[in-house]
């Protein structure tokens, strides 16, 4: 079964919606809109995150979290001349923002500005060689001077690359913010299928903050809940593109996932049971593995609260960290499901120690 309309159109909204590490608010209103319409309860806490419940009384909770946050930039300084000068909120390849559109949040509705370098003629030789520093970079808002740039800007205001959803084929998509705003998405859709279910676990989906910069929000959000059961969905990286390495990165397709992770700081019993229930709904999916740490917001769910039995499942993902990175429809969907097959399946007695 393919997305619904409705799903489809929720997640382009969500993924359109501006909303870098701790600016998240606008995309978090969207998710939470969406989650009212069949969740037991949904809420916000301090740090930014948001919360959608099934109830269940007494018994065992499973918490699925999403991180919403995406990479961004924000606003360090307006010089006498109107320019904006500004710091990376989050992982970014400098060499990305030459020439980009940038889409900057403020109290008074966007601002749209451009990226400005020296071009490319007026470049000394050896300048044209190496890659562009941040520090060489500046915002054009086309202000006539700081005066003016202070009228619609505010230092500290944050803003994203302006690019947009864009479906490329009838399965693959392309957009900024696909890491992780489809991890919130996945979270959601699972608790729209399971609301339907009504397990006999308690579930609470969270669209979490700050996981590009400090992963706050999953801290909080594994002491606010206490669940029996965490686990982080994410994206990962493909390796099925030019120069891409599978020793490094496994075998991982996009449309081939989701993605099921092994590792020194997953729980191996629920790993085993997604194994199983991925084989109930027909899906042979790749496996991952991490020696160490996963560096998603199950570092923080396995160290919060109570130490739930953690894992990670992971949508591939090209081109990560940029304005158009590629995702699967199929993926999400069957992440979605598989999620929603193994809650399904947890009962009060399910044992999930190693």
């Amino acid at each position: 079964m393919s997305i619904s309309e409705h799903s489809l159109q929720f997640l382009k909204q969500l993924l359109d919606t501006p909303g870098p590490s701790g600016y998240e608010r606008d995309p978090a209103t969207v998710w939470r809109n969406e989650a009212a319409s069949f969740a037991d309860d949904v809420e916000r806490d301090l740090v930014g995150s948001s919360y959608a419940t099934l109830r269940k009384p007494g018994a065992p909770v499973v918490l699925i979290a999403g991180h919403i946050d995406e990479i961004g930039i924000v606003v360090t300084h307006i010089d006498e001349n109107g320019f904006l000068w500004f710091d990376k909120i989050g992982g970014w390849d400098d060499i990305v923002f030459v020439g980009q559109r940038i889409k900057i949040i403020t109290e008074l509705g966007y601002v749209i500005g451009v990226i400005g370098r020296k071009a490319s003629h007026l470049l000394k030789p050896e300048d044209r060689t190496k890659p562009p520093a941040i520090t060489d970079l500046w915002i054009d808002i086309g202000a006539e001077d700081a005066a003016d740039a202070k009228s619609r800007v505010q230092v500290g205001d944050a803003g994203v690359i302006d690019s947009h959803f864009v479906q490329v084929t009838n399965d693959i998509v392309c957009s900024r913010s696909l890491d992780n705003r489809v991890g919130a998405w996945v979270a959601l859709e699972a608790l729209r299928i399971l609301s339907e279910k009504r397990p006999d676990v308690g579930v609470v989906a969270v669209a979490t903050a700050q996981e590009e910069i400090s992963f706050a929000g999953a801290y909080v959000a594994g002491d606010r809940v206490r669940p029996t059961v965490s686990i982080a969905l994410d994206v990962t990286h493909c390796s099925d593109y030019p120069g891409a390495s599978k020793a490094m990165n496994g075998d991982v397709k996009l449309g081939g996932g989701p993605v099921l992770h092994r590792g020194s700081s997953q729980n191996p019993v629920v790993y085993k049971e997604l194994v199983e229930a991925s084989k109930r709904l027909g899906l042979d999916l790749p496996v991952t593995s991490q020696a160490r740490a996963t560096f998603t917001d199950a570092d923080a769910l396995i160290r919060s609260g109570g130490g739930p039995a953690s894992a990670v499942v992971s949508i591939p993902n090209r081109y990560m960290h940029s304005p158009n990175e590629l995702v699967s429809l199929t993926d999400l969907k069957n992440c979605a499901d598989l999620i929603a097959e193994f809650i399904g399946s947890i009962t009060s007695e399910s044992d999930f120690r190693p």
